[in-house]
């Protein structure tokens, strides 16, 4: 039966990492307690925001929100790779891997603009201070939330409609553990040029954008710093940027090398690595980060823990 953008695939297969079936069992594990550790780190991030009425600022509503996007997209990925470890079935159906590519897109990217909120959140905070609960309303906080997922959504559809409007009619074999768009593009036997410029474009916008928005906030945020006489007054300006810094140095690094560098056959186990350290390993990171690095966050942690406990 034919597909109705025309190709006679009806299924992928994920090859996903070279002689992964010597170490299956291993790598089996290690995913698996990456991504369990995941969904309790984030889901207990949400719930922890959401009981302790502490939090309720703009900067741990975003933060709550960074949580759920890093839940969902590392949900995209990870059931199916680890699915993979166990089965011999590595397939996914087309319209499984044009779902997974789409909500992959829509919530990794929200992500970028979600940490790029929070990083104006952080410059209006420490360089405005008085006017902050003015600029940082609830009103102009739910609009940045909407514009990130906005953003995300855009980006989501519109490459993963030019990815699967091309023809894919020859090998089905995608050289990755997920359905990400470069990998599915090598194998479309009609042209790719203007699929290939549109992610090019789309991810070179989200990147650079908000790229400049993070590097601007913190230009600000290190003059206002330094202009602060004492050091108590200094390290403590700092330590409530800390933490998000650590995540977007985490974040952004390993998505620009995803992205950005040179692809060659050599580098493809390298890519994949990038893949999973950006998808699976970060969205375990960053709920460690901001409870091990923020008073506020293990304040909360201890008063849950005297109330029920």
């Amino acid at each position: 039966m034919e597909q109705e953008n025309g190709t006679d695939i009806m299924e992928f297969i994920l090859l996903g990492f070279s002689g992964q079936h010597k170490f299956w069992h291993i790598l089996f594990v290690v995913f698996l307690v990456i991504y369990v550790t995941s969904l309790v780190g984030n889901l207990g991030m949400i719930l922890l925001i959401k009981i302790d009425s502490s939090l309720h600022t703009p900067m741990y509503f975003f933060l709550q929100h960074l949580a759920f996007v890093d839940l969902c997209y590392s949900s995209a990925i990870a059931p199916k790779m680890l699915q993979n470890f166990l089965s011999t079935d590595k397939s996914i159906s087309y319209r499984g891997c044009l779902v997974q590519l789409l909500v992959y897109g829509i919530f990794a990217t929200s992500d970028l603009y979600i940490l790029a909120a929070m990083a104006v959140d952080r410059y209006v905070a420490i360089c405005n201070p008085l006017r902050y609960p003015v600029v940082m309303s609830q009103r102009v906080c739910i609009q940045l939330l909407h514009g990130s997922y906005f953003m995300g959504l855009l980006n989501g559809s519109v490459n993963v409609s030019f990815t699967f409007s091309l023809n894919y009619c020859e090998s089905n074999a995608i050289n990755h553990f997920f359905c990400d768009e470069p990998p599915i593009l090598a194998l479309a036997c009609s042209n790719v040029y203007i699929s290939i410029m549109v992610l090019a474009v789309f991810v070179g916008f989200n990147l650079v954008f908000t790229v400049l928005v993070i590097i601007f906030s913190y230009a600000y945020i290190l003059v206002a710093i330094l202009k602060i006489s004492s050091t108590a007054g200094r390290k403590k300006a700092f330590s409530t940027c800390a933490s998000h810094l650590t995540a977007v140095t985490i974040f952004y690094g390993a998505l620009a090398y995803m992205y950005l560098h040179r692809s060659t056959t050599e580098t493809q186990e390298q890519e994949k690595a990038a893949s999973v350290f950006y998808g699976i390993v970060v969205p375990m990171i960053n709920p460690l980060i901001y409870s091990l690095r923020n008073n506020e966050v293990k304040e909360a942690l201890k008063g849950i823990r005297k109330k029920f406990f």
